[in-house]
């Protein structure tokens, strides 16, 4: 077994989409839509083969408050750098782009070497080796 994608509901699909892409070296398939449903999504590809969708729906999106602690459901989603190196140039220019850290590259207690950062919409992204 093998997870074949993780979907997020999201605000504003294109800037995640973007997000996702200039960051993170996602490639982005064709845009989705129902009609019927008001139904948008994109599902994003990645080097490692597992895809992130992202989907939006004006009345969902109008539902959510804005929140950054979700202590319930996926508290984050990692993505491997590939080294330290990459890890703090990463996070450095998430930084320097204006989005939140959260935690400064380091080493965990259980020996990960990982920053936190929050996506455009507050999600929890773990950059790590």
């Amino acid at each position: 077994m093998k997870i074949e994608h993780v979907a997020y509901w999201v605000k504003d699909l294109e800037m995640m989409k973007c997000f996702y892409q200039d960051y993170f070296g996602g490639r982005a398939c064709e845009l989705y839509h129902n009609p019927e449903k008001g139904f948008h999504s994109y599902f994003i590809s990645f080097s490692s083969g597992v895809r992130l969708e992202l989907m939006h729906s004006k009345q969902f999106a109008e539902q959510q408050p804005e929140n950054i602690r979700k202590p319930l459901g996926i508290t984050h989603l990692a993505f491997s750098a590939g080294s330290k190196k990459h890890v703090d140039a990463l996070t450095e220019r998430l930084a320097q782009d204006g989005y939140q850290v959260l935690g400064r590259p380091r080493t965990t207690g259980d020996g990960y070497y990982e920053s936190v950062v929050l996506d455009p919409e507050h999600n929890r992204i773990e950059i790590t080796v």
